[in-house]
């Protein structure tokens, strides 16, 4: 691999000398976290039943995740702070706190994407030291700092120049909250650095941070400024300065924004309007009872509105919420996990309006839902959220960037004719987008991707994902050492072994992901068209152990783990063929093709004659094989007629034709 291409902007001796003195002020911020500190944020008494292990303590050796994670680590990371250096998303930073001269450059929400990108490059750091990434961040931070107004203020566009700000924000702040985004802005920058504390024990982007989080605290509450965000976002990083901090007011004004949303008098700026379904602004949260709107807003506010309550114990969400993941699972999901069918609002469209060759999808909406999905498997236990992340982690959501680590999808649609213009590009991804939201993304869901693999609830142990890793469980009883090995998605063979010198207890939920049950998803929406159940085997130490399925898990009680006990599953990964519901007008006399986790697409470069007019016969058998030479390595499905290819591997050959749903030929 070439080597780490990082932006030279922090690299001239004018720039380093004109904030020498910043870099000064800062250090005091650099020390450990106190045991005071510490001690804060013990006193959390609500959470989540079920607590996820940390990615840090997941170390992934897998075939098919490793060459991912690295590539994303040595290339997109890299390659997306290159990408805000040239196009001056850091430089707004140096001119806003009087390091630079100049005019602010980009969109108004452009502060968010370097958020995004130290969030991920701080993950990174957590499992892989870097001193040249660490330095690098130093210096972006200490231009963040400097960018910051004395009050906490921070939103380059507005700091620069308000009469040159982008798109009219002018001088006044808080205006306008369901454009300007210094709300959404200043959320990713709460992650980040939270992130980078856990990452560095320094405080320095944390300080930023917070000093910010007391101004916003300040301005915003009851008998304040009862505006809420245009975009969602700032909830989720309250929640994350809560739980760094033990703060609770951070706690109080994420649930102030949930609660706000269609709710207040005086609400959203001093227009005092409601912005309506586009922004899930049109009723309280508590009294929606369908997905609306722009997606990744969406996905964002139910993800915060999860976190919230279970924090705070807050009930009133959760038939709500309910409604809402049921709207969308079973009326308004590609089955490829992406969401957002519309473009004209890059979001949810009337129910079983599900075009393909339109589809949205944007992979920022794919992450939002994976992020719910999550948090409500946490708050509930119940496998069918773990199978829709699967299913958007495997395609809607890795599709979205390509193996080079080097060029992104923005939307992902089921269909293509290789000739129409999408993404700035014909039918393939682009290097970057002037809206680049879903490529600085992209590089904090993969290293933190471990994170979403194992949970525990007492000495139960919830093995979600099966990719191969070595990991060290806390539980009651001690602490849980456990590898597992696999050649996941491309077999259904996983193998955990316990690593501990001495016997522990422990209880193993190997979860049954919803193809090996014989569901799509929850719901009706999708369904396979015969009638097949895969089989499952587990065996323990060589002997056939039960099999029996309850809420979507096989079972493991053992009160003595032994030193090397081996737990063998096997998954049948039998060739399916899948159909939509008869209201899915799109995907009328069609089928789609899945193997395992996996939803699969015909590219034209495999099938010459073409795929969007392509029949495939009723009784065609379609065989599996895997490919070494194809692609750096993946599985195809063959037929008479038909060759086709993982979803997320497409759009990395020729331009052409591709389509995830075809038709079917049916007998005389």
């Amino acid at each position: 691999m070439k080597n780490t291409i990082w932006p030279n902007c922090l690299s001239s001796s004018l720039v380093r000398n004109a904030f020498i003195f910043v870099l000064f002020i800062m250090t005091s911020c650099k020390e450990k976290i106190t045991e005071t500190e510490v001690a804060k944020t013990s006193v959390t008494q609500l959470d989540y039943p079920i607590q996820p292990v940390p990615f840090t303590s997941v170390a992934i050796r897998d075939d098919f995740w490793t060459p991912r994670l690295e590539t994303n680590r040595k290339v997109t990371i890299p390659y997306n702070f290159k990408k805000c250096e040239e196009t001056g998303r850091l430089r707004n930073f140096a001119i806003a706190g009087g390091l630079e001269e100049g005019d602010f450059e980009g969109i108004f929400f452009n502060d968010s994407d370097v958020f995004k990108v130290i969030e991920g490059a701080s993950y990174s750091l957590q499992v892989h030291d870097d001193s040249k990434l660490k330095s690098f961040l130093d210096e972006l931070i200490a231009k963040i700092a400097a960018a910051q107004e004395d009050d906490g203020y921070l939103y380059t566009n507005r700091t620069i120049n308000p009469d040159k700000a982008a798109d009219g924000a002018g001088d006044k702040r808080w205006t306008n909250l369901q454009t300007y985004h210094e709300l959404y802005n200043v959320g990713h920058l709460y992650e980040a650095a939270v992130a980078h504390f856990q990452a560095t024990g320094e405080r320095s982007l944390l300080e930023v941070a917070l000093k910010n989080a007391d101004l916003i605290d300040q301005v915003f509450g009851a008998g304040k400024n009862m505006g809420v965000p245009g975009h969602q976002e700032i909830e989720i990083g309250l929640v994350k300065l809560y739980r760094t901090t033990g703060e609770k007011k951070y706690l109080e004004l994420a649930k102030f924004f949930i609660d706000q949303r269609g709710n207040a008098e005086g609400h959203n700026t001093t227009e005092g309007k409601y912005a309506g379904k586009y922004q899930q602004d049109h009723l309280p949260l508590a009294e929606q009872e369908e997905a609306v709107g722009h997606s990744v807003r969406a996905g964002y506010f139910y993800s915060g509105a999860t976190d919230v309550a279970a924090l705070t114990g807050e009930t009133a969400y959760d038939n709500a919420l309910d409604k809402i993941w049921n709207d969308i699972v079973h009326q308004k999901i590609y089955l490829t996990g992406g969401i957002g069918a519309e473009p004209k609002h890059e979001g949810f469209g009337p129910d079983y309006e599900l075009p393909n060759a339109t589809a949205y999808t944007e992979t920022c909406a794919a992450i939002a839902l994976m992020l719910w999905n999550h948090r409500m498997f946490l708050k509930s236990g119940d496998v069918k959220y773990m199978d829709v992340f699967e299913r958007t982690l495997y395609n809607g959501f890795l599709a979205g960037v390509s193996f080079e680590g080097n060029t992104f999808f923005y939307p992902n649609p089921l269909e293509v004719d290789g000739v129409s213009k999408f993404n700035q590009g014909v039918c393939g991804r682009s290097p970057w987008f002037d809206c680049s939201c879903c490529p600085v993304n992209v590089v904090r869901i993969l290293p933190s991707l471990p994170s979403y693999m194992y949970a525990v609830k007492g000495d139960e142990v919830y093995v979600n994902l099966y990719i191969g890793n070595e990991t060290e469980i806390p539980l009651e009883s001690g602490n849980l050492q456990l590898a597992q090995t696999t050649n996941y998605p491309w077999e259904g063979s996983v193998k955990l072994e316990i690593l501990n010198k001495n016997a522990i207890s422990a209880v193993l939920k190997l979860r049954v992901p919803g193809w090996a049950r014989n569901r799509v998803m929850d719901g009706d929406l999708y369904h396979y068209n015969d009638d097949h159940s895969p089989t499952i085997t587990v065996s323990i130490n060589g002997e056939t152990s039960n099999t029996s399925i309850k809420d979507g898990y096989i079972t493991l009680e053992n009160n003595n783990w032994s030193p090397n006990d081996k737990i063998n599953i096997s998954f049948e990964m039998p060739v399916r063929k899948v159909v939509s519901h008869e209201l899915v007008a799109a995907n009328r006399g069609k089928i789609a093709l899945e193997r395992g986790p996996l939803v699969y697409c015909a590219e034209e470069v495999d099938n010459p004659v073409g795929v969007l007019d392509l029949q495939i016969p009723e009784e065609e058998m379609l065989n599996y094989s895997f490919d070494s030479e194809l692609l750096g390595g993946i599985g195809k499905i063959k037929g008479q007629t038909i060759t086709a290819i993982p979803y997320y591997a497409w759009a990395h050959r020729e331009i052409g034709e591709m389509s995830v749903w075809l038709k079917q030929k049916s007998m005389p």
